[in-house]
């Protein structure tokens, strides 16, 4: 692959696997399906063995995707839940991890269901607050992992600041950038050591692939990290691999789109009088708004709004015509969710009606169809 360190990333991308193959001169990157590798004699290789170990497709994957983010290592898994658990492989029993209370469902069912059976501990803390964060650190915590913005709330967490807090207690930074993509924030900068991916919502953009990623700042993390992906075999194989960077060389595009259908949206529901909360970091009044423009490009394409009742909420879902009444999010589709019975089921009732993740409020990931027609099935659907 070309190297070219004095390009934007955005043209990095769009330049992902150009000169790969020189012996074609293929200007897409070939898929290499093969599960094993001859080599030309004993004690030398080609660099590759066995496909789960690394495949040239992949490779170009993965070494793009470190470039990308300003890390040593980049490594793709079959999903986002593969590389949070690779990740959380990495540490032992006894162990004690601060994670964010405003995240993704099934982060919290793959630690309070699986890793609490091996000795893991945790504690959930509201990252948007530094201080709350110092007050978890124990002698045995050994990482912080944060979601910003956080899901389905959209909470902003300072970056630099516990980036600064991790390096001082020497614990491992971990920071799921999976709602704005590294065209918009990249936690390395920001003193992360890892950065976590459902690589299935923006970084593949339509709603076609399942993939996860982990990017490590330094080698030695990263070789790590890439030994227990290759112990455990949760790889994302050849063909994905490929869809996967076709995907990225439209990633700045989409996501510019997005952002800007995202705003308007916002601003329109914020207008509307039978929305009773909006949440969404590029309006004024949301808390991490000003936090949000110095660690960030934009703002993202995701929102959150409440309305006044369960049934009126139930009543939108089932008035949809473009949106898609639908789990995940990041896709060019414009895709609408109820959180509390979906994407964050497995969060104790009590514990998602005490962070507000109530059964009126509806998640939107805001596609790139025209803004016109994303207000318009919104304005029938909550009449």
């Amino acid at each position: 692959m070309k190297k070219a360190d004095h390009f934007t990333k955005e043209t990095n991308l769009i330049q992902l696997g150009v000169g790969f193959d020189d012996k074609t001169g293929a200007i897409s990157v070939p898929i290499y399906p093969s599960a094993t590798y001859r080599h030309p004699e004993v004690g030398k290789s080609t660099g590759y063995d066995y496909t789960r170990s690394g495949n040239p497709t992949r490779q170009v994957l993965e070494n793009g995707l470190a470039e990308l983010e300003g890390g040593s290592r980049g490594l793709v898994f079959s999903s986002g839940m593969a590389a949070l658990t690779t990740f959380f492989l990495h540490f032992s029993q006894g162990d004690h991890l601060i994670v964010s209370e405003d995240l993704y469902g099934g982060t919290y069912r793959v630690l309070d269901q699986i890793f609490a059976n091996f000795g893991l501990t945790v504690s959930y803390v509201n990252t948007t607050d530094t201080e709350a964060v110092a007050a978890a650190i124990s002698n045995q915590t050994r990482a912080l992992l944060v979601e910003t913005p956080g899901n389905p709330l959209l909470g902003i967490s300072d970056l630099a600041a516990l980036g600064k807090l991790c390096q001082q207690h020497e614990i491992l930074f971990a920071v799921d950038n999976t709602f704005l993509s590294p065209i918009l924030q990249r936690p390395l900068e920001f003193g992360a050591d890892v950065v976590i991916y459902s690589a299935t919502k923006y970084l593949g953009g339509h709603n076609d692939l399942c993939a996860g990623v982990l990017v490590a700042r330094d080698e030695e993390l990263g070789e790590k990290l890439y030994f227990l992906q290759n112990s455990t075999g949760a790889i994302l194989p050849p063909f994905d691999c490929w869809l996967l960077l076709r995907s990225l060389k439209t990633l700045a595009l989409r996501i510019d789109q997005h952002c800007k259908n995202a705003m308007v949206v916002a601003k329109w529901l914020e207008q509307q009088p039978k929305v009773t909360e909006i949440y969404y970091p590029g309006l004024k009044q949301h808390p991490g708004h000003e936090l949000s423009k110095n660690q960030a490009k934009d703002f993202g394409g995701m929102l959150s709004f409440r309305v006044s009742t369960a049934e009126h909420a139930r009543a939108v879902l089932k008035r949809l015509k473009l949106i898609s009444f639908a789990e995940s999010l990041g896709g060019v589709e414009s895709l609408m969710t109820l959180p509390a019975i979906q994407t964050h089921a497995d969060i104790p009732k009590a514990e998602r009606e005490r962070l507000g993740i109530c059964e009126r409020l509806l998640r939107l990931s805001v596609g790139t169809e025209s803004v016109e027609d994303i207000i318009a099935d919104l304005q029938q659907a909550l009449a």
